[in-house]
């Protein structure tokens, strides 16, 4: 196999010259580094608007496949903009009316295939979207958002190879803000943060709505955190806030860089905002008041996550790495390894082995823990906590002097990685680690 660090950067960078020319050309379709024209403040994408048109079409034309298959992608996109999991149901309902359906060539809508693989991994069922993946691609194989959907699907099984297999014929076919911002992640994952960052500028200069702009500017923030860099962190997510006032990850990354930077009125407020857009953040937010000493504050987000996670249970939407990582932490550690073992069966990413190798420290399995870790960091476990988590279980195996380079490690990539795991790093270091 031709490894990401020899092929992608070439191969990208032919493929975007041409792509780049058409648009930034005197006369082109878009100028270099402008946000997306729009009224402001406002997506001139209206998710809400465009459901409700299509349902009223689909009244009048119930027999439109393809149309069944756009309401699908709509109810999925309103899924991951408002975190509202009803969307899901209501995206396979219109998915699966599309597949029912005949279409001119007698075929399922391709569409409505690869909206069901995407639709499988927003559910976190990567073998299920590899199936569907593999349906779509075997039916049009130049539909090139099915690779879209294989790409995903194989980075969180941890099958690397599969996934650069699949982005390598999007690239060729579809060079666009979806297949750059997929081998961004990819080069990330394999260190290569320099060639991500170019990948996110040159698919943020082609960004078509400023949701889009706004999601390559908070990628580029979590580039930036990542490498200890909480001002580069802000000017980004400042930017992406700018173009989409309401994206939640940025504002949870802002959060977070303002919290490193001393900021802490600013940093509490833009969680509790990010939290009502999204309660994913809640986690992290409550960490933050528990650092503080607002002991009481904190537990009400505690149970706030775990009333969520109740719901998604009941929905059949349980997420095992969340409750998992929880658990470790806040809660029951032998729970923590129960949930990351069944996470581990259905997927084996990185932030998987890394999870479920600190949740086995946290019950005292050390050398269980230590091969999980050595795992993630072979899957390309390039980040401050992931060598916290390999530090402190090197630590409590013994290995003073592996536990000491882990831990420089983690506090040299980024010192303001956790509140309290910064800070238990630096006391592990300082007690002779």
């Amino acid at each position: 196999m031709i490894h990401l660090r020899r092929s992608l950067p070439l191969l990208t960078c032919a493929l975007l010259g041409c792509a780049l020319l058409v648009l930034f050309a005197p006369g082109g379709v878009l100028r270099r580094g402008e946000p997306p024209a729009g009224q402001a403040g406002r997506s001139p994408y209206d998710l809400t608007g465009s459901i409700e048109a299509a349902q009223e079409y689909l009244r009048r034309r119930p027999g439109d496949a393809a149309a069944w298959a756009s309401l699908g992608r709509f109810c999925l996109e309103q899924a991951r903009r408002t975190s509202d999991i009803a969307y899901y149901g209501k995206a396979e309902g219109a998915f699966r009316r599309s597949l029912g359906l005949p279409t001119g060539d007698g075929l399922p809508h391709i569409d409505a295939m690869i909206g069901m693989g995407a639709l499988a991994n927003a559910r976190h069922d990567f073998a299920g979207a590899v199936s569907w993946g593999e349906r779509a691609r075997r039916a049009a194989p130049y539909r090139w958002a099915a690779y879209g959907v294989l790409t995903d699907a194989y980075l969180e099984l941890g099958d690397y190879d599969r996934a650069e297999q699949a982005l390598r014929h999007m690239l060729r076919g579809h060079p666009d803000l979806d297949s750059f911002t997929r081998a961004a992640r990819l080069e990330a994952l394999r260190g290569r943060t320099g060639a991500a960052r170019r990948l996110l500028d040159r698919a943020r200069a082609i960004a078509g709505e400023p949701a889009e702009y706004a999601f390559c500017l908070w990628q580029l923030g979590e580039l930036a955190w990542s490498d200890g860099d909480p001002e580069g962190a802000l000017a980004a997510y400042a930017e992406a806030l700018a173009a989409e006032p309401g994206h939640a990850p940025s504002l949870a990354g802002k959060a977070r860089a303002e919290a490193a930077l001393g900021r802490t009125g600013e940093a509490l407020r833009g969680y509790a905002a990010a939290v009502a857009r999204a309660p994913s953040y809640v986690v992290e937010y409550a960490e933050l008041l528990e650092h503080l000493g607002r002991k009481a504050e904190a537990r009400r987000q505690y149970a706030v996550f775990a009333a969520q996670h109740r719901l998604l249970a009941a929905e059949g939407a349980a997420d095992d790495l969340a409750l998992g990582r929880f658990h470790a932490d806040h809660g029951n550690a032998e729970a923590a390894v129960r949930h990351l073992r069944a996470e581990w069966k259905r997927r084996a990413s990185v932030e998987v082995a890394d999870a479920l190798a600190w949740a086995l420290h946290r019950t005292g399995r050390e050398a269980e823990a230590a091969g999980y870790a050595a795992h993630a960091a072979r899957l390309g476990g390039h980040n401050a906590t992931f060598s916290y988590h390999r530090g402190a279980i090197e630590h409590a195996l013994g290995h003073t002097t592996a536990a000491r380079d882990h831990l420089s490690r983690a506090l040299s990539r980024n010192p303001y990685f956790s509140p309290a795991g910064a800070e238990r790093a630096r006391a592990l270091l300082e007690a002779g680690a």
